[in-house]
């Protein structure tokens, strides 16, 4: 280890874990004792914060051998947990974490967040970290052989199938309306990276498939966003969900997917894709939407982001909405809850085509066709690195780490999702 932790960070962690050790569990906890762990958790993320200012960089270069190892995001926590005890939770605090429901958990993700924070915004780790979250996953890696000789994939969440050039990626959670779990975003990810690395594939298609959901049977819906279920239960995490998702297949839908087959012009390769948004898209869902290069939308559809509501940040769209709509509508969807349906004019900022529900299906093929050309993915790459540069992207997420951490474990957040899960919706 080049970087010793600071005595004085060591001594707060233990006084922590002493205090956790000696008290009931969060959840039988009265105000005193919350308030006096709240208090060491406090003083001990503090020095954290100020440690990782400086040595973010050398504790980055420690745990990828000077950069030669490319570590997703969990590698490196489990590795920097491991390397730098006190630093982030360890395995078995957040294994007991995860056994809990989101009320009762210690909030350790927090930490994570910290630490991931600084590494982000770091102008030489951070863009070693986001280059390993575009290489494909292992799971993608596996599959590849099948996907490339019978078209076909069949995930619990996804099926994927190709189609004279395209991918057609249904999104089949019947279920819960499309609501992302866990579950989901790797069945996500590891469709976006087949279709991306399969040479027969020029262009990628989102859609969500029929539901068996009483309230909308047979009904193809395209997302309700996050599952408040999962959340409430504790399943939701931070890395394994929240930051994968945004750096993991959303980023890849926009830069590609970074390979060693590529061409020698480009590290990654990245193809165009079109949204086919039918009933609704909520939360997640209309986040998704800000990634594709065609966006058609059924005349009944609508687009919201209910982050207020739900007291979380909606991802990225904070970073991404408000240049396709200006300030004043992005304040009005993410602050106030505002919804925005398919006809309404203000809808054409986020929407290319609106076509009645029956006119989808032919919609989506001349969309397919339109962007098959050669000089589709050179546009694209210029115009994604004018309206989205990476290092602008890298500084946003760098924050989002951490407050979306801390967000998860509000009161309020806490409060909102006990109360949907209560109402069995």
């Amino acid at each position: 280890m080049t970087v010793p932790l600071w005595p004085e960070l060591r001594q707060a962690a233990h006084r922590v874990d002493e205090l956790v050790a000696k008290l009931p569990e969060p959840g039988a906890r009265g105000p005193e004792e919350r308030a006096e762990l709240a208090a060491a958790k406090d003083t001990a993320r503090a020095l954290r914060t100020r440690y990782l200012h400086t040595h973010a960089d050398a504790v980055y270069d420690h745990l990828t051998s000077g950069g030669a190892d490319e570590l997703r995001i969990a590698e490196l926590v489990g590795a920097a947990a491991d390397a730098f005890p006190a630093l982030l939770p360890t395995a078995g605090q957040l294994a007991a974490d995860r056994a809990r429901r989101q009320a009762d958990k210690e909030g350790y993700e927090i930490d994570q967040g910290i630490f991931l924070r600084a590494v982000l915004g770091s102008p030489r780790s951070g863009p070693h970290l986001l280059d390993a979250m575009l290489r494909p996953t292992p799971r993608a890696l596996r599959l590849l052989p099948e996907f490339t000789r019978t078209g076909v994939l069949e995930t619990t969440s996804v099926r994927m199938e190709r189609r004279d050039g395209a991918a057609y990626l249904t999104m089949c959670r019947d279920d819960c309306l499309n609501a992302e779990d866990e579950q989901q975003v790797d069945d996500m990810e590891t469709a976006v990276d087949l279709a991306l690395l399969d040479p027969e594939v020029r262009v990628g298609v989102v859609r969500g498939g029929p539901m068996s959901h009483p309230r909308y049977r047979g009904r193809r819906v395209f997302s309700a966003g996050i599952n408040l279920k999962s959340l409430h239960a504790g399943a939701i995490s931070l890395v394994g969900f929240l930051l994968r998702r945004e750096l993991g297949y959303l980023h890849k839908l926009v830069r590609g997917v970074r390979t060693d087959t590529a061409p020698w012009h480009t590290p990654t390769v990245e193809k165009p894709w079109v949204a086919a948004v039918e009933t609704f898209a909520i939360g997640g869902g209309t986040q998704l939407l800000l990634v594709f290069d065609h966006v058609l939308a059924a005349s009944d559809a609508c687009l919201s982001l209910p982050a207020a509501r739900e007291g979380i940040v909606p991802g990225a769209a904070n970073f991404r909405l408000g240049r396709h709509t200006g300030p004043r509508i992005s304040r009005q969807v993410i602050l106030q809850g505002r919804r925005i349906r398919a006809t309404e004019p203000d809808a054409r900022l986020l929407i290319d085509e609106v076509v009645e529900p029956e006119e989808m299906d032919t919609a989506v093929v001349g969309a397919v066709e339109r962007l098959g050309g050669p000089a589709v993915v050179p546009n694209r790459r210029m115009l994604g690195g004018a309206e989205e540069p990476v290092e602008e992207f890298r500084r946003y997420m760098a924050e989002f780490a951490l407050q979306q951490a801390l967000r998860l474990y509000g009161e309020d957040v806490i409060g909102k999702v006990g109360r949907f899960a209560g109402r069995g919706a």
